[in-house]
C-alpha cells in the first residue's frame, strides 16, 4: 500500500492547505479588510442637494463639514440635514443646529441649509433613507449626494438605492464618504475603536446583503 495516500497523510495534507488558506485570508483582511466597508463615489460637477446622514457626535460633525465643503465648492446647491425632532430634554433641534452652522460656518452656509426632522421611529439607515426621501421630494431635488462616514458608504449606497427603487426611481444618488474619527481603513485593527467600528459595520453590511 502506498504510504503517501494513507488517511492520516491525506488528512494532514488537506489540513495544512486549510491552515495556509485561513492564514492568507486573515492577513488579507488585516491589510485590506477596512476597505470592504468603503465605497465612496466620484460626484458629478453639480448636485441639487448634499444630504447629511445622522451619526455619532464626532461623526456628525465630520459629515456636516463634508457637506459644507461641497456647498462651498459649488458642487452642491443646498444641504439637507437630517435631525431628531427634539433633544432628550424636549428642546427643538433645528434652531440649535442652525446656530451651530452660523457659529462655525457663517450665515451664508446656514441660509443654504434645510432640516429634515426625523421621528423616533427612525432607527436604521433604511428608515432614515425613507424619511429623508420625503424631504428631498419636497425640495424638488433630483440629483443627490448622500454624505456619510467612510466606513458607512458601502452599506449606505446599498440601502439608499434599494429605498429609491421603491420610493422614487427618478432620483439619482451618489455616496460621498468623509473621514471619521472612529475609523481608519488602513490598519483598522490597530486601535480598539477602529476595530469595534469595523466589526459592527461589517456585520450590518453582511445582514444588509443577505436580508436586505
Amino acid at each position: 500500500m502506498d504510504g503517501s495516500r494513507t488517511p492520516a497523510r491525506v488528512f494532514w495534507r488537506w489540513g495544512s492547505y486549510f491552515l495556509l488558506a485561513t492564514l492568507a485570508i486573515a492577513l488579507g483582511m488585516l491589510r485590506w479588510g477596512g476597505y470592504l466597508l468603503v465605497a465612496s463615489e466620484d460626484l458629478p460637477a453639480h448636485v441639487d442637494t448634499a444630504v447629511v446622514l445622522q451619526g455619532s457626535v464626532a461623526g456628525e460633525k465630520a459629515r456636516i463639514a463634508g457637506a459644507v465643503y461641497l456647498l462651498q465648492r459649488g458642487i452642491a446647491r443646498r444641504v439637507l440635514l437630517g435631525v431628531p425632532q427634539q433633544s432628550y430634554w424636549g428642546q427643538s433641534i433645528p434652531p440649535v443646529a442652525r446656530r451651530f452652522l452660523e457659529k462655525n460656518y457663517g450665515g451664508e452656509i446656514s441660509d443654504h441649509t434645510d432640516f429634515c426632522e426625523l421621528g423616533p421611529e427612525v432607527e436604521s439607515t433604511e428608515q432614515e433613507a425613507q424619511a429623508l426621501t420625503t424631504c428631498i421630494r419636497r425640495q424638488g431635488s433630483r440629483l443627490i449626494a448622500v454624505v456619510t462616514s467612510n466606513y458607512h458608504t458601502r452599506r449606505a449606497g446599498l440601502l439608499w438605492r434599494k429605498v429609491l427603487k421603491v420610493e422614487d426611481p427618478s432620483l439619482c444618488v451618489w455616496i460621498y464618504g468623509v473621514a471619521d474619527p472612529s475609523f481608519e481603513p488602513r490598519g483598522w485593527w490597530r486601535k480598539r475603536l477602529y476595530a469595534k467600528t469595523w466589526l459592527m459595520e461589517f456585520v450590518k453590511l453582511i445582514c444588509a446583503r443577505l436580508f436586505g
